[in-house]
């Protein structure tokens, strides 16, 4: 099953009331590059389509998907559009959940202060814990 298909399940699921759709808790694990690939840009997507079905969305950043969030970056010469600035709309889609890896930015040479917009540094075992409280984890 793919991103897609869950967002559709998301709209079909009945609360134990009846009232309504089940609201879930996502999370959207970012591992990749901005750039290079579509994972980045594809779970972007994903994130949004989740939230306008009032899901319960979190973003995770590790690895190299740190870099996602970097400010200033630089994509003409590689003759793609920047798309990192988006992260900053996200707050308008109720998706305030952003959660980012301390070792992965710690190996980057990166701080909170080099990031578009605030979130929330996890150390290993809090971002396993984190996990653990979700209903479905997607990796990109």
């Amino acid at each position: 099953m793919d991103a897609t298909d869950e967002t559709k399940k998301m709209s079909e699921q009945p609360t134990s009331g009846g009232s309504g759709p089940k609201v879930k808790k996502f999370m959207f694990v970012n591992r990749k590059a901005p750039y290079g690939t579509i994972y980045a840009l594809e779970s972007l997507e994903v994130v949004l389509i989740a939230a306008t079905f009032d899901q319960d969305v979190s973003l995770v950043f590790i690895d190299d998907g740190v870099y996602e969030l970097v400010k200033g970056q630089q994509t003409k010469g590689i003759g793609m559009k920047n798309f990192s600035p988006s992260y900053r709309a996200l707050d308008g889609y109720d998706v305030e959940k952003l959660y980012v890896d301390r070792n992965s930015l710690e190996q980057r040479g990166l701080t909170e202060k080099d990031l578009l917009v605030p979130v929330e540094v996890f150390d290993a075992q809090q971002m396993g814990q984190l996990m653990a409280q979700q209903d479905v984890i997607l990796s990109f």
